[in-house]
């Protein structure tokens, strides 16, 4: 009998998580509001409101489950509605079946971490969030692990990937991020996020040790200047305006993966040079050659 994974909220991470799983023989099912969104993905598709039990209740049972919803607009009540409550009625849903999973793994965010003077942080850190948006991340984390169910909570930092490109038009336009102060930013791949799921659901599936908790970021926090400056060098551009940091709402924090490397996950995209050279070959950004 084929393992099943059920991936709650599958957009583009979950779809690449789900192609990887499937290529790997199991069956995957990928749930959204709208499940005609899912078409030409190759994964089982299925409707559901993660907030409603009923809906959730037509969903199969499931080996693992990966709930990677996210919000549908940046304010409170969505936040609420996709991470705390949307989690809780899945944890219930799926905790009184009589097949219940092996693992429930919620995708989570370094936003839960408060510090930002370049403090190092890693799953030992304090997570006081200020902000609701870590602060409802939070919510829904403890939900999980205060649960009946086995949890893993992984904690992404920056996703970009093709189709998240804002730093690069910005270079491309010209503008850059002061050198002082050092704003240190943290990012992950999106092909690296399936791939650590992937990891850790295969360590589940075979019976190998899983955290309760993962920081997942690539092995190279930089300062968002350098970052740009980078990529300027890439793109053959000069900078022509200091813009102020995007960073300056959020913290400057260096993300430590230890942990997850000592888990054996090997990553696709170490820093940022060797992912953004992807997105910018990808994306066809860089100048043509003469």
């Amino acid at each position: 009998m084929k393992t099943t994974t059920l991936i709650l909220g599958c957009g583009d991470i979950g779809i690449g998580l789900g192609q990887r799983l499937r290529a790997a023989g199991q069956r995957v099912v990928g749930v959204r509001r709208n499940a005609a969104a899912l078409a030409g993905s190759g994964l089982e598709a299925a409707g559901a409101d993660l907030t409603d039990p009923a809906s959730l209740a037509a969903l199969p049972d499931a080996d693992v489950l990966v709930y990677v919803a996210s919000a549908d607009r940046f304010e409170e009540e969505a936040y609420r509605a996709a991470y705390p409550e949307g989690l809780k009625a899945v944890l219930a849903e799926f905790g009184a079946r009589k097949r219940s999973p092996k693992r429930v793994f919620f995708v989570s965010s370094t936003s839960v971490y408060p510090q930002q003077a370049g403090e190092e942080v890693d799953e030992a850190s304090p997570a006081e969030p200020t902000g609701f948006a870590g602060a409802l991340m939070r919510e829904a984390e403890q939900a999980l692990l205060g649960d009946q169910l086995p949890g893993t909570a992984v904690r992404f930092s920056g996703i970009y990937g093709p189709g998240r490109d804002r730093l690069i038009r910005q270079v491309s336009e010209g503008r850059i991020a002061p050198s002082s102060p050092a704003m240190y930013t943290n990012r992950i791949h999106r092909d690296d996020c399936a791939g650590v799921l992937a990891h850790l659901i295969e360590r589940t599936l075979a019976g190998e040790p899983v955290d309760d908790l993962y920081l997942a970021s690539d092995c190279e926090p930089a300062p968002l200047h350098e970052v740009m400056s980078w990529l300027a060098s890439q793109l053959k551009v000069e900078a022509t305006e200091t813009i102020q940091s995007p960073l300056r709402r959020r913290a400057s924090k260096r993300c430590h993966n230890a942990r997850l490397l000592a888990s054996g996950y090997e990553f696709r995209y170490p820093s940022y040079r060797e992912g953004y050279a992807q997105v910018l070959k990808e994306g066809g950004f860089l100048p043509a050659k003469a």
